[in-house]
């Protein structure tokens, strides 16, 4: 199935109007740590996706999906005066699992480093100095 243009322009006219209207007008503090990171918007342009996450959360707080579900209405009467729309879409919030998942990996692979590093602690002795480069025949 593929995703109509106009749907894919609406989507980030959405995806911008929403990161803005929770910057700058929405004041609910268990709101302000929120990013979103992605918008669909079904062809027919009456239900949105919306992908959020919760800086520095590997998982969803339930402080924060409530604060969204009671933000719903305002969020959708805010959209709508800004998006030149006949119909606003309809706003369901998702949980962006991406982010805890690139975390998790970082995680992974900073304790593979860790344990190389204690496995051949004189690799960098053997290393040439770059300051010296050249003068080896010297």
């Amino acid at each position: 199935m593929t995703t109509f243009k106009r749907a894919r322009r609406v989507a980030e006219r959405i995806m911008a109007e929403l990161s803005e209207i929770l910057i700058r007008e929405v004041s609910d503090p268990r709101m302000k740590d929120l990013t979103i990171t992605g918008v669909e918007v079904t062809d027919d342009l009456r239900l949105a996706r919306i992908y959020f996450v919760e800086m520095g959360q590997d998982a969803c707080r339930p402080e924060t999906r409530q604060a969204l579900e009671k933000a719903k209405g305002f969020l959708r009467r805010e959209l709508g005066k800004r998006l030149e729309l006949r119909y606003v879409p309809e706003v369901v919030f998702f949980f962006d699992p991406s982010f805890a998942y690139g975390s998790r990996i970082e995680r992974i692979l900073a304790g593979i480093r860790t344990e190389g590093e204690a496995e051949t602690p004189g690799i960098d002795a053997k290393r040439p100095d770059p300051a010296r480069r050249g003068t080896e025949g010297e």
